[in-house]
C-alpha cells in the first residue's frame, strides 16, 4: 500500500512540475496585442498597404489589357483612308495605347512632329494615371519600419525604467519585456516590406505598359509615312 502512495505522489509531482514547464501556449493576435498602441498606426500602414497595392494591380492591369489585332486593324484603316473607322476602332477602346492612338489618329495632316508631341502629352498622362497613389507604398516602406523601431525603444525605456524602479533585476522579466517590445519591430519591417515588393511589382507592371505604348506610338507614325493605297 505504501508503495502504490508513493508511485501515485511520484506521479502527482511530475505532473504539477510538467504543468509548471509548459510554455504559455500564445495565438497571433494575442501576441500583436502585446506590442502596445504603437501596433495601431502599423495595423493602418498594413492595411493602407493591401488596399493600395490591390487597387491599382486591378487598374494597372486593365488598362494593360489591348487586343492583339488593335494596330494591324489600325493600320489598314488608315491605308485605305478609312480614318472614321480607325478612330471608332481606338474611341471604343478603353486602354491607355488606344487613346494615344485616337490622338494621334486626330491629329492626321499636321505635321509629324506634331502629332509625336501630342501623342506624347496623352501618353505622360495616361503614366501619371497608373503611377498614381504608388507612391503611398513607396512612403509606407520607409515609414513602417520606422514606427517599429520607434515602438521598441519606447519600449526599452520603459522596461529600464520599471527595472531601476523596482529593483527587479531577473532574466525572466528582463528577457520578457525585451522580446514583446520586439513585437513592434517586427511588425514594422514585415509592413515596409511588403509594401516595398508591392511597390517594386506594381512600378515593373507600369514599366510594361510603357514599353506598350511607345512600341504602338512608333508603329503609328511608321504607318503614317506608309503610301496610302
Amino acid at each position: 500500500m505504501g508503495i502504490l502512495l508513493q508511485i501515485d505522489s511520484a506521479k502527482m509531482i511530475n505532473a504539477a512540475a510538467a504543468a509548471v514547464q509548459a510554455p504559455e501556449k500564445m495565438n497571433l493576435w494575442s501576441l500583436l496585442d502585446k506590442g502596445g498602441w504603437l501596433m495601431y498606426p502599423l495595423y493602418f500602414l498594413f492595411a493602407a498597404t493591401i488596399f493600395v497595392f490591390f487597387e491599382r494591380f486591378i487598374a494597372i492591369n486593365k488598362a494593360s489589357k489591348i487586343d492583339g489585332n488593335f494596330m494591324s486593324i489600325i493600320r489598314d484603316n488608315i491605308i485605305t483612308g478609312n480614318i472614321s473607322a480607325a478612330r471608332s476602332l481606338a474611341r471604343n477602346n478603353s486602354s491607355p495605347v488606344a487613346r494615344m492612338i485616337d490622338k494621334g489618329i486626330q491629329r492626321i495632316g499636321k505635321p509629324i512632329d506634331a502629332i509625336e508631341k501630342s501623342m506624347e502629352n496623352v501618353g505622360k498622362l495616361e503614366m501619371y494615371k497608373m503611377e498614381r497613389n504608388l507612391s503611398i507604398l513607396s512612403l509606407i516602406a520607409g515609414v513602417a519600419p520606422m514606427f517599429g523601431f520607434l515602438g521598441t525603444i519606447i519600449g526599452m525605456v520603459q522596461l529600464f525604467y520599471n527595472i531601476n524602479s523596482t529593483g527587479n533585476f531577473e532574466l525572466s522579466v528582463i528577457a520578457g519585456g525585451i522580446y514583446v517590445k520586439m513585437i513592434t519591430s517586427a511588425s514594422g519591417l514585415i509592413t515596409g516590406l511588403i509594401a516595398y515588393v508591392a511597390h517594386n511589382f506594381l512600378t515593373t507592371q507600369v514599366d510594361k505598359t510603357a514599353n506598350r505604348m511607345e512600341a504602338a506610338s512608333a508603329e503609328f507614325i511608321d504607318i503614317l509615312q506608309e503610301p496610302t493605297r
